[in-house]
């Protein structure tokens, strides 16, 4: 028997003697927490824009709103992911690029493999810590290649395809999240959620947040709803004041 044939097999038998079971598909639970977040503000079929969205189903935060018939865009620069992406989430909009965290519209991407294709970036400085340091979960890894990557800005990407804005942003790109969410024009495009990775490694194997990423959405009216360590999960003040109680 096929390990898809097996797979879906499974899922059969799960819905049908656990009924109940919510099935999360991100790194610590992120998707469930973000659908009962968005069940509590009222909101059905959320849109999302996933920057950075890796794989299309294992460790994704937004696979769980799209097997529920959500859509969105899903960013990814690895091309190799990129091509799983278009298979796996033909209902997206998927884009082989990255998103700008300056005026530079094309940058050198440092490309992991194996195993290690979750630490891929546009960071040199985070490319040459887990080249050079690594930890004791990870250990290190050398980038596989460099290849030069295009770059969109994301506010062109939402003007372009949300109306008026998505309303979920799951940021994961490896040490330039801050500078993303920096360039957003929150005047204009004011997502409900926010779910960004905060977790960040140093040497001597240290876990550190970065309190930089979480004071900025602090200071653009939205509050920590959730966190799991790794992630953060931001929402806007004024869309979870509106809850009916």
């Amino acid at each position: 028997m096929s390990s898809s044939l097996v797979a879906d097999l499974k899922k059969k038998i799960t819905s049908i003697f656990f009924p109940h079971v919510r099935r999360s598909y991100s790194q610590s639970g992120e998707d469930i927490i973000i659908s009962d977040l968005f069940s509590r503000l009222g909101i059905g079929f959320p849109s999302y824009l996933d920057i950075g969205a890796n794989e299309p189903v294992s460790l994704n935060n937004t696979y769980r709103l799209y097997s529920r018939g959500c859509r969105g865009v899903c960013i990814e620069p690895n091309p190799v992911l990129y091509k799983k992406l278009k298979r796996k989430r033909r209902k997206d909009i998927c884009i082989n690029a990255g998103i700008a965290f300056d005026e530079t519209r094309k940058a050198d991407f440092y490309v992991f493999t194996g195993k290690a294709h979750g630490l891929s970036t546009f960071s040199k400085q985070e490319a040459g810590f887990w080249e050079n340091t690594g930890n004791d979960e990870i250990g290190k890894h050398k980038p596989g290649s460099i290849i030069k990557t295009s770059l969109l800005d994301i506010n062109e990407v939402m003007e372009k395809y949300f109306s008026p804005y998505p309303n979920l942003i799951s940021i994961d790109v490896e040490g330039l999240d801050l500078e993303i969410a920096k360039t957003i024009n929150f005047e204009k495009y004011k997502p409900e959620i926010f779910c960004a990775e905060t977790l960040w490694f140093a040497k001597n194997n240290k876990e550190t947040k970065n309190i930089q990423l979480i004071d900025f959405f602090k200071t653009k009216d939205y509050f920590v709803y959730a966190d799991t360590y790794i992630n953060t999960i931001f929402c806007r003040k004024d869309a979870y004041k509106n809850i009916s109680v």
